[in-house]
């Protein structure tokens, strides 16, 4: 009997993890991973013979279009954030086929490749509601695995934004950045001293270690109901029970580093001071016009007429200002969110653990959380410890 076989005759629970967060994603690797990846773990699932359950991490989602409490509800095959019609997965595949003829027509560098199928990946997501590819290739997963799942019992984990982890294995560890650590890193080092965003904004944020154990907790519930015929979903977020602002979180982090101040390429500290806030998008866009762009152009000038002599101020100032708004493109979203994500399941879920008194090992639980303890001596020094030198 060879390998496949033997996991197919064995295994009873999967657990699809896989996926690519990247935001900004080339359409065709993130649709090949996050959604098309969904189906083929399924697809494993069904040739499993003592099959029990399929738990499938996904990711919550923000519309600017979709405001309110999210309910823990699933996305049925087409459905949309905004109403829009036409979504079809296999209509998504064909668009990106003819993008690659059309660049191949083209003779398209790499790099030109690359940067116009991020591109087409942002165009497509927003089209229908969307604020990135990573968060529309997820949706389009879950409903493949929605129309295509038969008798495979199968449970949806849906983890707000993921930071740090708050105990296991050990408090602050931390892989790669994440929607908020951008901006921590980008304010330590100076590059922000303006940010989009309204203070009363819940940010829903949740340590990894309590999306593992919420895993864990589902699969130990459900693997008990094998005849279940509807799917379950989880929102594994602090929004409905106990949220933190992005008021709280931007005063953390210019207390954090004021405190302990990032140390820059030449070894000396970065001083960091009041961020300016501006609250809608058409707000943020005039003051980097007239606070950045204006003074841009002027310099661009200058530097012409005195033989690039201004060279390096002008092309940190284009930095500063590109990685800004790139920042503000991509998370912008996330900063203007008025949702709510209903975590109803999820409290009865940690209902369960509490009955069979396994609360203290399987936590999930973000009342349980001091944001202010958290921010300042657990995740800002596991985001500059671990993912950040």
């Amino acid at each position: 009997m060879n390998l496949l076989e033997e996991m197919w005759k064995e295994i009873d629970v999967v657990v699809n993890l896989a996926a690519t967060t990247n935001f900004d994603e080339r359409y065709d690797v993130s649709l090949g991973i996050n959604t098309m990846g969904a189906k083929n773990v399924l697809n494993f699932a069904k040739s499993c013979a003592r099959m029990k359950l399929l738990l499938h991490v996904s990711t919550a989602y923000v519309s600017g279009e979709k405001q309110g409490v999210i309910l823990e509800t699933p996305f049925r095959m087409g459905d949309t954030l905004n109403g829009t019609s036409g979504l079809d997965v296999e209509n998504e595949k064909k668009i990106i086929d003819e993008k690659f003829k059309e660049l191949q027509a083209e003779n398209a560098s790499e790099k030109d490749v690359k940067l116009a199928l991020k591109g087409l990946g942002i165009q497509r997501a927003r089209k229908f509601g969307w604020p990135n590819t990573y968060v529309f290739t997820k949706a389009m997963g879950e409903m493949l695995l929605g129309s295509l799942k038969g008798n495979v019992p199968l449970v949806i984990v849906r983890p707000t934004i993921v930071t740090s982890t708050y105990k296991e294995p050990f408090s602050g560890w931390v892989e790669g950045f994440r929607t908020i650590d951008s901006f921590a890193v980008g304010y330590a080092k100076g590059k922000l001293t303006c940010l989009l965003g309204d203070p009363n904004t819940i940010l829903d944020l949740i340590p990894a270690d309590m999306v593992v154990n919420a895993m864990i907790a589902a699969i130990v519930t459900h693997i008990n109901q094998p005849n279940e015929e509807e799917m379950t979903i989880y929102h594994v977020g602090s929004s409905a029970s106990y949220p933190v602002t992005y008021s709280s979180v931007q005063d953390y982090n210019q207390r954090y580093f004021a405190k302990h101040p990032w140390i820059n390429a030449k070894g000396k500290p970065v001083k960091v001071g009041k961020v300016t806030v501006l609250k809608t998008m058409d707000s943020f866009r005039s003051y980097m016009a007239l606070r950045y762009l204006l003074p841009l152009k002027g310099l661009k000038v200058l530097n012409a007429a005195f033989c690039q002599y201004y060279g390096g101020l002008y092309h940190d100032l284009h930095r500063k200002i590109k990685y800004a708004m790139r920042m503000i493109d991509l998370y912008g979203p996330y900063l203007l969110f008025k949702g709510i994500y209903d975590d109803m399941s999820t409290e009865r879920l940690r209902g369960i653990i509490r009955e069979k008194g396994a609360e203290n090992v399987f936590y999930f639980d973000p009342k349980s959380i001091n944001w202010e303890d958290y921010f300042m001596n657990i995740h800002l020094p596991g985001v500059v410890k671990y993912i950040s030198k």
